[in-house]
């Protein structure tokens, strides 16, 4: 599709200067989650979008967190969300340029979070401020929440205000049944579709897997392990525990998504014992399993419940507390669908690559916005989850970031058409 004058008008105003600029500035404010340090990102992401005479509205999450919401106003009809975050991993080790620098260097921008994603960030607000000025029939938004790295605070509660707020608009319910579809089916005609500015290589990605942790708890008797059958050893519990999960991953590798690949058991992490001599009285094993479309997290510790039951970890004086203390649904979107269409037809008129559409095996917020709000997400954004995402001396390149942003306004563009 060849670009209307209009839309190469609004093209036009894509600033890569100040797309650079922004971008630096995220990059040199903290944003390390744990410990959760997102309000200095946030500080800066308000400022940028002030500066540019955007509507801003803060949600506070928990102390010194806060979700921030965007706003380019359009028509009364339903509008476009972009979501992103504003936490980024721990720096770890091995860096060779200053993390929080924003370094600038053969066409990269360099600093943790460049790609995870203060970059898709920047590329929000370039598009936003671009779209000033045009006749759209629904508002833009960029919605960037708190604690995507961690156990997903700030996306929930971003779901419960906008259920809230669609409840607010739909009028009196009459029963709570009668409130939860009002609440369901006001969000979903909020949006006409999310667009999850995640680091995808500029690629269109119509399907994520999620994500859950479970943790497995086993208690036992501690005694002297000079008479290891006077106590119940919690590690071999748990050791049996691990056996299980190995099995599970092997029976779930018979069965993959065609797009995301099989669903997968990955033992983490193990903690137990207080020392060589004791009979170990506690252990807890921590797994993650990723998630295909329309699998249940509910069901998935169901699941792993009765096979660690099945154990019968009871009968060597074991008792076991299972746990699902995170879990981010996946999703996927028709290839045919509207919002698949036009995004990847946006994304290859804004300069994109050519390349097919595809899924994702990480995991994204995007899920919750498609379970909780039955709105169709597709994940696009600068910079690679693959090869620049958690690791030292991340950038992006600065052409991926124009590109993004050219992409987002076309989106909103092509879909926020007043009739």
């Amino acid at each position: 599709m060849s670009l209307t004058p209009a839309e190469q008008k609004v093209l036009d105003r894509i600033d890569e200067e100040l797309l650079v600029r922004i971008t630096q500035d995220l990059l040199r404010a903290p944003g390390q989650n744990p410990p959760g340090e997102e309000a200095a990102t946030v500080a800066v992401l308000t400022a940028a979008a002030r500066d540019l005479d955007l509507d801003v509205a803060a949600a506070v999450v928990e102390p010194s967190r806060e979700n921030v919401t965007v706003t380019l106003a359009g028509g009364n009809g339903p509008g476009l969300l972009l979501l992103g975050h504003t936490d980024v991993v721990p720096l770890g080790d091995g860096w060779t340029v200053d993390p929080y620098g924003g370094l600038v260097r053969d066409g990269r921008i360099y600093g943790r979070g460049a790609s995870d994603m203060k970059g898709g960030l920047a590329a929000a607000l370039a598009a936003l401020a671009a779209l000033r000025g045009t006749t759209l029939s629904g508002p833009v938004e960029l919605a960037a929440v708190v604690d995507e790295e961690e156990t997903g605070k700030g996306i929930r509660a971003f779901i419960e205000a906008t259920r809230h707020s669609s409840v607010d608009n739909s009028g009196p319910t009459s029963s709570p049944a009668d409130r939860l579809e009002a609440e369901r089916t006001g969000a979903e005609h909020r949006y006409v579709g999310c667009i999850t500015a995640e680091p995808t290589d500029l690629q269109t990605i119509i399907a994520a897997r999620g994500d859950s942790y479970l943790q497995v708890a086993v208690h036992g008797r501690a005694s002297h392990a000079g008479n290891p059958d006077g106590g119940a050893n919690a590690i071999y519990g748990a050791a049996a525990v691990v056996a299980e999960i190995e099995r599970l991953h092997a029976e779930l590798a018979r069965a993959p998504h065609p797009l995301l690949g099989p669903a997968t058991w990955s033992v983490g992490q193990i903690n137990g014992g207080t020392g060589g001599s004791i009979v170990p009285a506690e252990c807890v094993v921590v797994a993650d399993r990723r998630l295909l479309p329309g699998e249940s997290p509910a069901e998935v510790l169901a699941d792993l419940t009765a096979r660690v039951g099945a154990l019968r970890l009871e009968d060597r004086g074991l008792t076991v507390e299972l746990s699902m203390p995170m879990e981010m649904p996946a999703f996927e979107t028709p290839e045919d669908h509207d919002l698949v269409r036009v995004t990847e037809a946006a994304r290859f008129d804004a300069g994109g690559p050519p390349m097919p559409l595809a899924g994702w095996t990480a995991a994204c917020d995007g899920g919750y916005i498609a379970r909780d709000l039955d709105v169709p997400v597709v994940v696009l954004g600068p910079g690679s989850v693959t090869t620049q995402a958690h690791r030292a001396d991340e950038s992006v390149a600065i052409a991926e970031l124009v590109t993004a942003a050219r992409a987002y306004a076309l989106i909103a563009l092509r879909l926020l058409t007043p009739s």
